[in-house]
């Protein structure tokens, strides 16, 4: 594989060139991963092989960094990351429910992403807002004491938003 920098990698590059240590080339591995993932959504194999070459660390050492950790994603992400809170207060409190409701009405389950790139779903562990359970975010808008019905009239001001 040739390392040439393509012009979809020149900010990648410059990144990598200011942060890569060659005497410890796994040292920058996570930062270069997360700068990667924003530029790009996820982590592609064509960007994994390409990290590779610029770090000289192995792609499948990256692709077991990338696996191992939660905040990294390998597929493409929709436009907006629905995610249910199922720690133990908003479980308790009717997470469960919610995600059944989203799944139905999206017809995704966890992990995946809709159709038209509108939702990844996502399940997360507690986010620190037990008081207000169950609690489901959209990007980085918090819903707290979400009910069923509410989670319909949620999804539908974003499908409407488009």
């Amino acid at each position: 594989m040739s390392c040439t920098c393509e012009n979809k990698f020149e900010e990648l590059a410059q990144f990598i060139d200011n942060v890569y240590d060659s005497n410890h080339p796994q040292s920058s591995l996570i930062a270069i991963l997360h700068h990667a993932q924003n530029i790009y959504g996820y982590l592609s194999k064509d960007v994994m092989d390409y990290v590779s070459c610029k770090t000289l660390v192995p792609t499948a050492e990256i692709y077991g960094v990338a696996t191992f950790y939660s905040y990294f994603k390998l597929v493409p992400q929709g436009k907006h990351r629905l995610s249910v809170c199922m720690g133990t207060a908003c479980y308790i409190r009717g997470a469960g429910k919610l995600l059944e409701v989203i799944e139905d009405a999206l017809n995704i389950t966890p992990g995946e992403t809709t159709e038209d790139k509108l939702f990844t779903l996502d399940e997360t562990r507690c986010i620190g807002a037990c008081g207000l359970a169950p609690v489901v975010t959209v990007d980085e808008k918090v819903y707290p004491r979400v009910e069923p019905e509410q989670m319909l009239e949620i999804i539908k001001e974003y499908q409407t938003e488009e």
